[in-house]
C-alpha cells in the first residue's frame, strides 16, 4: 500500500520538523515495518513521536516508541514496538500535552488507521493526555537486606550458616590458584585463625574474574562479569573485605536486543515481590508472542520451581535429578516452545553457561529459576564500577595480605609431590614450585588446588587416575569463550536520538547486561555506561564488551577477522550505529573456560574433600549447588575450608608424624 503523506517530527524539545511530501509504504507483516522513501536527506534528531497526516485519506497515523534506522536509497526506516494512542504511551506528561494539541490541531476529534481491513481509532481530547507516570517499583539494593533474605527459607547447600569458630590446632596451607575459589578459601581460613600462601602462575590474581592494563592504559578482561541477586555467598564476601560500596544496580529488567534494534524484556519491576513480580514479569514480555508466553508459563507451572515457594531443599532434590536431560528436551516435554528457547532461554543458557538450552543441563537452569522465582533479589543485576582487579581482586588481596596472608605471583606448580603410608593410604608431601630458573619445594599441612578444570588435570599425577574420584575429573571439559571489546566514537546502544548518540560530552545509552538472539555473542554490554571508572574515557564513547558463544567457530580465526565479524553484528542489532568506528578492540580467547555443563556430567564433579587427607580441591567445577560462576567459586572456597577445619586435628597429627619420620630418617 503506498499514500502520499505530510510528516511532521515532535521532538524532546517540542520542536516541529516537516517534511511537505514523502511517500508513505506500509507493509503489514508480525511487527509492522513502515518505509518512507524521499529523494533527499532527512535530518532526525531527538525524535520521540512521529506524525503522519495521509494527504489522500486524510489520516492520521501516530507512531511512538520506535526504533530508527537508515538503509541505502534514502530510505528512513520505522520499526515502532508498538501503535498506541498518547494516553498510551510512556511519555511525560508535556510530551503527551504538546503532541495531543499538535495532533488535534491537525486533524479531527480521532485518530485512525486501518491494520488488515481493521478501522483503529485512538482519542485525543483532553482525558488523552491526564497521563501519569508509570511507577518503577525498584528492588532492594542494599546488600545487607539482600544477603539476610537469602538465607531466609532457601536451599541449604546454596546457603550455608556462618561457620563455627575454629578452636583446634593453627594449621598452615598452601593454595594454588589466585582465582576467585583460591581467595575465598583464604579468606575463610585466615579468619578462623590459620596461616595461608597463595601461588599463582600468572601476573595477575583473579583467575577468569582477573583483569590487566595493557601498555596502553586500557583495561583487558576475561570475560564479562555479571552480579545476580542470588550470589549471596559473594556478596558476603564483598561485604567483608569493603568491596560492597563498588556494586553499581542496574534496573530490575533483563534486555533483550533484537534485530534492527527491537528491545524485548522482562522487567521484574512490580509492587509485589516473589513469585508475583517473576509471574508478572514473564507474562508481559514483549520478547515473547502471545502463545509462546502461555506454553511457556505451563512450562514453569509443571516444574520444581513450584515446590521451592514451600520447600526449597525437597525442590532443590528434585531439581538436581533432572541433570541427567537437557533443558530444552525437559522445556518441550512440559509443553515450552522451540520459539521461547530461540528468542529467550538460548540467550539466556548461553550467557550463564557458554551453551545453548539444546545442550546444557536441565539442572543448571532450573537451578537459577528457582532462586528467581522465590527471591524477589535474585533477578536484580549488579555490575563492578570499574576493572575486576581493582574493584573485586584488590578489596580481596589487602584483606589477605592484612591477616598475614601471602601472595606468590608467577610461580607455578610442576609437581605434586606425595607418599604413601604404611596402610597404604596416600598423603602429599609438598609442591615443586617454578618460577622462570628458581625452583623450591612448599611443604604446609594441608594443600588446596583451586584450579579450573584444565588446570587440576593438568596438575594432578596420573597415577592418580586409578581412584574413580580423580579419574571423574577427566570426563568434565571446559567450554571455549572469546570475549572481545569494540571502542566507538560514540553511543552505539542509544536508540532514541540519533544525535545524542553521535555526541562524546555525555555517555548514555543502555546502561545494563543486554541479550541478544540475534547475533553469535549472546550476552554484551557497553563498559562506558555499567561501569564508568575505568570504561568511560573523555572525548571517547561506547565500549562494547562481547561474549562470543560457543567460541569454537571463533577460536582458529585471526583477531582482526574476528573484530571485523563482531562489529558487522552490531550494526544488525544497532542499524542507528551505521556510520560510527571502532577506534580501539581486544580479542580474549579461553580455550576452556567454563566447565561444560551438559547432560548427565553433576556426577562427577568432586566433591572438594578428597581421598588424599590433606589435599583439597576448589573451583566452580567442584561440588557445591550453585552452577559454574562466580558464585560458584566462591562457594566451593567456603566449603574447602570448612572440610580443612573440621580435619585439622587430624591434619596437625600428620604433620607431627612426617616430622618425626623426617628426624629418624636423619
Amino acid at each position: 500500500m503506498s499514500l502520499d503523506c505530510s510528516c511532521s517530527w515532535i521532538s524532546d524539545a517540542n520542536d516541529v520538523m516537516q517534511e511537505p511530501r514523502l511517500n508513505l509504504k506500509r507493509r503489514y507483516q508480525k511487527t509492522l515495518t513502515f518505509y518512507f522513501v524521499t529523494t533527499h536527506s532527512i535530518c532526525v534528531p531527538s525524535v520521540r513521536w512521529c506524525f503522519f497526516y495521509c494527504t489522500s485519506q486524510k489520516t492520521p497515523i501516530v507512531l511512538t516508541k520506535f526504533v530508527l534506522g537508515l538503509s541505502s536509497s534514502n530510505c528512513l526506516i520505522l520499526q515502532p514496538q508498538q501503535l498506541l494512542s498518547i494516553s498510551d504511551s510512556a511519555a511525560t506528561i508535556s510530551e503527551c500535552t504538546h503532541a495531543a494539541k499538535r495532533m488535534a490541531a491537525a486533524a479531527a476529534s480521532s485518530l485512525c488507521f486501518s491494520v488488515n481491513g481493521r478501522r483503529t481509532h485512538f482519542p485525543i481530547g483532553p482525558s488523552a493526555y491526564e497521563l501519569k507516570r508509570p511507577r518503577r517499583f525498584i528492588a532492594r539494593s542494599d546488600l545487607d537486606s539482600s544477603v539476610s533474605d537469602m538465607r531466609v527459607n532457601a536451599p541449604k547447600g546454596l546457603f550455608p550458616q556462618e561457620p563455627e569458630k575454629y578452636r583446634g590446632p593453627k594449621l598452615k596451607v598452601a593454595i594454588i590458584g589466585a582465582g576467585l575459589a583460591g581467595m575465598s578459601t583464604a579468606v575463610e581460613l585466615l579468619d578462623q585463625g590459620h596461616e595461608v600462601d597463595i601461588y599463582e602462575s600468572r601476573s595477575f590474581i583473579g583467575g577468569k574474574v582477573g583483569s590487566f592494563v595493557d601498555k596502553n592504559g586500557n583495561h583487558i578482561e576475561m570475560g564479562l562479569h555479571v552480579f545476580f541477586g542470588c550470589y549471596n555467598n559473594l556478596f558476603r564476601l564483598m561485604k567483608k573485605v569493603g568491596a560492597d560500596k563498588n556494586l553499581l544496580v542496574k534496573d530490575h529488567t533483563h534486555t533483550f536486543v533484537n534485530r534492527g534494534g527491537a528491545i524485548g524484556e522482562l522487567d521484574f519491576r512490580f509492587p509485589i515481590g516473589a513469585p508475583l513480580h517473576g509471574i508478572n514479569a514473564f507474562l508481559t514480555t514483549n520478547q515473547l508472542e502471545t502463545y509462546d508466553k502461555a506454553r511457556n508459563a505451563v512450562a514453569l507451572a509443571l516444574s520444581p520451581v513450584v515446590r521451592a515457594l514451600v520447600n526449597p531443599d525437597g525442590a532443590m532434590q528434585k531439581i538436581r535429578e533432572l541433570d541427567n536431560i537437557s533443558f530444552s528436551e525437559w522445556f518441550i516435554s512440559k509443553g515450552g516452545t522451540r520459539k521461547s528457547i530461540q528468542r529467550m532461554w538460548d540467550p539466556v543458557a548461553y550467557a550463564l553457561g557458554f551453551i545453548d538450552c539444546d545442550n546444557i543441563s536441565a539442572r543448571c537452569m532450573l537451578t537459577i529459576f528457582s532462586l528467581f522465582a522465590t527471591k524477589t533479589e535474585a533477578s536484580l543485576l549488579r555490575m563492578l564500577k570499574g576493572s575486576p582487579d581493582f574493584y573485586l581482586s584488590g578489596p580481596i588481596k589487602q584483606y589477605i595480605v592484612d591477616r598475614g596472608g601471602r601472595f606468590h605471583l608467577r610461580w607455578g606448580c610442576r609437581e605434586i609431590l606425595y607418599d604413601r603410608s604404611a596402610d597404604g593410604n596416600l598423603f602429599v608431601t609438598g609442591l615443586a614450585m617454578s618460577k622462570a630458573t628458581q625452583k623450591k619445594t612448599v611443604k604446609a599441612d594441608a594443600y588446596v588446588a583451586a584450579c579450573d578444570v584444565p588446570g587440576i588435570k593438568r596438575l594432578l599425577p596420573q597415577s592418580w587416575r586409578e581412584s574413580q574420584f580423580f579419574d571423574n575429573i577427566y570426563k568434565l571439559v571446559g567450554v571455549p569463550v572469546v570475549t572481545v571489546q569494540l571502542r566507538y566514537n560514540g553511543w552505539v546502544t542509544e536508540l532514541r536520538d540519533l544525535e545524542a548518540s553521535r555526541q562524546l560530552r555525555q555517555a548514555t545509552g543502555l546502561d545494563n547486561l543486554l541479550y541478544t538472539p540475534d547475533a553469535d555473542f549472546s550476552c554484551f554490554a557497553d563498559l562506558a555506561l555499567t561501569s564508568p571508572e575505568d570504561y568511560y574515557l573523555e572525548g571517547q564513547g561506547s565500549l562494547l564488551q562481547c561474549v562470543l558463544t560457543p567460541g569454537d567457530p571463533y577460536m582458529p580465526l585471526l583477531n582482526e577477522e574476528i573484530i571485523k565479524r563482531v562489529s558487522e553484528q552490531v550494526l544488525v542489532l544497532f542499524p542507528s550505529s551505521r556510520g560510527l568506528e571502532v577506534t580501539w578492540s581486544s580479542v580474549v580467547k579461553i580455550g576452556q573456560s567454563l566447565y561444560r555443563e551438559g547432560p548427565g556430567k553433576d556426577p562427577f564433579r568432586p566433591d572438594q574433600k578428597t581421598p588424599i587427607q590433606n589435599f583439597f580441591l576448589a573451583g566452580s567445577y567442584t561440588k557445591q549447588d550453585y552452577i559454574d560462576s562466580m558464585e560458584g567459586a566462591t562457594l566451593s572456597g567456603r566449603q574447602a575450608s570448612a572440610y580443612i577445619c573440621r580435619a585439622g586435628q587430624e591434619l596437625a597429627t600428620l604433620r607431627e608424624s612426617l616430622a618425626a619420620a623426617e628426624l629418624s630418617f636423619v
